[in-house]
């Protein structure tokens, strides 16, 4: 078995290290632009140069080492068409995910950016507190991650909502499925939190028309990718006094150049894109197990469904 590694971030020796370990009889190869590679069974790869191409169209699967799957779709016709994309399911990420957004929520539900705000100025001041049962809580995706944040918000007894593109059904939450019924979930959501895959159909999802319907006072939380959401309608509704603020951890540019609105805008939190990363011994784990399954002909969970994007 011969598995073609790839690693935008050059930390390709540390992911060999560990897939050779699990699976002993592969011979495991880094690509690099300009060097020569044997045909290979299998590619890993993370955010793929144009370059690499004609070596992903000749392995029987490619194994993508994130959940989503833009920086790979983005090649379009260019990307063999007859080769299956598999993703990471979870890894590590969805109890990261889960850690991230309840933070998020419990901040702003319990006010501490403006306690903290009274703090810096000397203020000893309780503030009123907000009725949870006017606090609708709304998820945007109800894939494995964000069916595992509404997991971890249940508890919280917040009233929560799930959006997502096909039916789906999970308790305690109140579900909304396809484009006719996004408007009736954003108009009883107050706070919003984004965990779509990018498509060209969620491209500027969250544009003023959408987030215009969210409640009075509403809170927007994007962990998916910066794309969705369009920046300067966030800002005008920041100002405007309808939306109170957001906590961003993904943006259309990364790193956020200094000169962005963003960082001068307080009622934004920003964060460099941590809210859930890849944990490679168990990213490792799972992409060897699906691989040893492909090999003995079987199928795997994860499998993108291109017309989908994901």
């Amino acid at each position: 078995m011969r598995i073609l590694l790839q690693r935008s971030d050059g930390k390709e020796a540390d992911w060999i290290s560990e897939l050779a370990a699990l699976l002993p009889e592969a011979e495991i190869t880094a690509w690099g632009e300009g060097i020569a590679v044997p045909d290979c069974d299998y590619a890993v790869v993370w955010q793929p140069p144009a370059a690499m191409l004609d070596q992903l169209g000749k392995v029987k699967a490619i194994f993508n080492t994130g959940a989503g799957v833009d920086a790979l779709l983005k090649f379009g016709a260019a990307l063999p068409a007859d080769v299956p994309l598999v993703r990471l399911d979870d890894a590590g990420m969805g109890v990261q995910m889960a850690e991230y957004v309840s933070h998020a929520v419990l901040r702003h539900f319990r006010r501490f950016d403006d306690y903290e705000a009274q703090a810096r100025a000397g203020i000893w001041q309780p503030l009123p507190a907000f009725d949870k049962t006017d606090f609708p809580v709304g998820v945007l995706g109800l894939g494995v991650l964000g069916t595992r944040v509404l997991d971890a918000l249940v508890q919280f007894e917040f009233p929560l909502r799930g959006w997502s593109r096909s039916r789906k059904q999970l308790d305690g939450v109140e579900c909304f499925a396809g484009e006719k019924e996004l408007e009736a979930f954003l108009r009883g959501t107050r706070v919003l939190i984004c965990l779509l895959p990018l498509t060209p159909d969620t491209h500027n999802v969250l544009d003023r028309a959408r987030l215009s319907m969210l409640l009075p006072g509403a809170y927007v939380i994007n962990v998916a990718r910066g794309a969705h959401l369009a920046e300067p309608d966030l800002l005008t509704l920041i100002r405007s006094g309808h939306i109170a603020g957001a906590t961003l951890d993904v943006f259309r540019n990364e790193p956020l150049p200094q000169q962005h609105p963003f960082w001068q805008e307080p009622r934004i939190t920003i964060t460099p894109h941590v809210s859930a990363t890849t944990l490679r011994r168990e990213s490792v784990a799972q992409i060897a197990a699906k691989i040893r399954r492909l090999h003995a002909g079987e199928v795997v969970a994860g499998t993108v469904n291109r017309l989908q994007g994901y």
